[in-house]
């Protein structure tokens, strides 16, 4: 019997919480990209918050950009306060 194959409707593998999060703030950081677009890829960004924080990434690292750091400080305070 020949194994059996995993067939997904996805053609690329899901990306993780780290990944989907550095390319949401690369995204976000380029001064090319739209405010539109931009705007769109903030609840992306947001959405990997919860798994960072309980992983200790921001632990281990800072987000380097003052201004990225800032709103994600206050967005990280203001989801604590609602918990």
């Amino acid at each position: 019997m020949p194994p059996i194959k995993l067939i997904s409707v996805n053609a690329t593998p899901a990306a993780s919480p780290l990944e989907a999060f550095i390319a949401c703030a690369h995204q976000m950081l380029d001064p090319s990209t739209p405010e539109a677009v931009r705007r769109a890829t903030e609840p992306r960004l947001l959405a990997q918050l919860p798994t960072l924080r309980a992983l200790g990434v921001f632990e281990l690292f800072e987000v380097r950009d003052p201004a990225l750091r800032t709103w994600l400080a206050d967005e990280m305070a203001h989801d604590g306060a609602n918990k």
